[in-house]
């Protein structure tokens, strides 16, 4: 009876940090558009050059060592106008590139054993490698032709025929009245100025997400992670396929591709996973790490006048998933090329520290930190 119990307040706390997540998503399109068109304006100068925007999305998500929170972030900019989508799909592709980080700080927690760290390091910075080369394919790719934004939108108008974003939002019935209570309290109540009330909502907001997020990872991983440590070992790596389905279902349940990513590692540098098996298992964390995305994005969804619906925080959301999608579709079959880089960088990591320590600091901090400072000062 007692378990019972324990799992009804464990399922009752998912639902409820998952409800202010979604509603912190909302808050902070309200907050935006009560900011008004200069902020908008200055906002998205600093996003319009493409490289600058991947280049934040790779800061910000190492910063905070959240894709979660980059993507959510983004979505909601773009679901209430702020940030166009050809701007977001730069972000979102740094973003993938940043989650990584938290792989190779795992790894060097093997620093003082040599193999196993060579093991842990290779085990880690494939995943780099892969969004990396994921980038450098795709990047001009989406510059030139808008590859990904194309799809995206393909993609949204499907959504729109299957009766999903031509309805009002299920989920709007439960946030909007927890937004006007919010909004009619700052400004009709307190009476505070649109500004002011921008301020305190965004505060709010960002507040409410870092937090759901953060304690909602750690409830996931209380209630699966240590039974499905068991099951890595026996079952999972039993073929490519298995690996990636789990690697997908594990971190769209736990929302945080680092923590299911990372997971891994250990059993990598024990050498009771294999390298290659490893592999397959990333691909499908980065699938998995878009449902939180796609769930941002229901909550921007919203009638803009007659039977007309914005849904491109929707159409943000499967830019992500499609480019992660084609970053697979190329880089599974050619996965001999990030495997390679990453036994490579690993041997001299190995056999001198300093290897690792600066391939991190500089893809994660130093070169995103010039790039901006230096398309800033011109």
């Amino acid at each position: 009876m007692d378990q019972r119990k324990k799992y009804i307040a464990n399922f009752l706390t998912v639902v409820t940090l998952l409800y202010l997540f979604l509603l912190s998503i909302k808050l902070l399109g309200i907050s935006f558009s009560l900011f008004g068109g200069g902020f908008a304006e200055r906002l998205v100068c600093s996003c319009s050059n493409p490289f600058v925007g991947l280049f934040i999305g790779i800061f910000t998500t190492a910063i905070v060592q959240s894709s979660s929170m980059t993507t959510s972030l983004t979505v909601a900019l773009t679901g209430s106008g702020v940030l166009p989508l050809e701007y977001a799909i730069p972000i979102l592709m740094g973003a993938n590139i940043g989650t990584s980080i938290t792989n190779l700080i795992v790894s060097l927690t093997f620093v003082t054993r040599k193999l196993e760290f060579k093991r842990a390091f290779a085990g880690a910075v494939v995943h780099d490698f892969f969004n990396l080369f994921t980038v450098l394919v795709f990047f001009p790719i989406e510059l030139n032709f808008h590859l990904i934004q194309r799809l995206a939108l393909l993609l949204t108008k499907v959504f729109e025929g299957a009766g999903g974003a031509t309805l009002t939002s299920p989920l709007a019935v439960i946030l909007d009245p927890a937004v006007h209570l919010v909004k009619g309290l700052l400004i009709g109540v307190l009476g505070f100025h649109d500004m002011v009330a921008a301020f305190i909502m965004l505060a709010l907001a960002l507040g409410m997400m870092f937090s759901a997020l953060l304690f909602l990872v750690r409830v996931m991983k209380s209630l699966i992670i240590g039974k499905t440590e068991v099951f890595i070992n026996r079952y999972l790596f039993r073929n490519d396929l298995i690996a990636f389905v789990l690697g997908a279902l594990l971190t769209s349940i736990v929302q945080s591709s680092s923590i299911t990513t990372s997971l891994i590692v250990p059993l990598v540098a024990s050498g009771v996973i294999t390298f290659n098996r490893c592999y397959p298992y990333t691909l499908g964390a980065n699938i998995g790490t878009t449902i939180t995305a796609l769930l941002a994005s229901f909550a921007t969804v919203s009638a803009v006048g007659g039977d007309a619906v914005n849904t491109i925080g929707v159409t943000t959301a499967f830019a992500h998933l499609m480019f992660n999608v084609l970053g697979i579709s190329v880089f599974y079959p050619l996965k001999r090329i990030p495997m390679a880089c990453a036994t490579g960088l690993a041997e001299l990591a190995a056999e001198s520290k300093r290897w690792a320590v600066v391939f991190m600091l500089g893809l994660f901090f130093g070169v995103p930190l010039i790039i901006i400072l230096l398309t800033n000062w011109n």
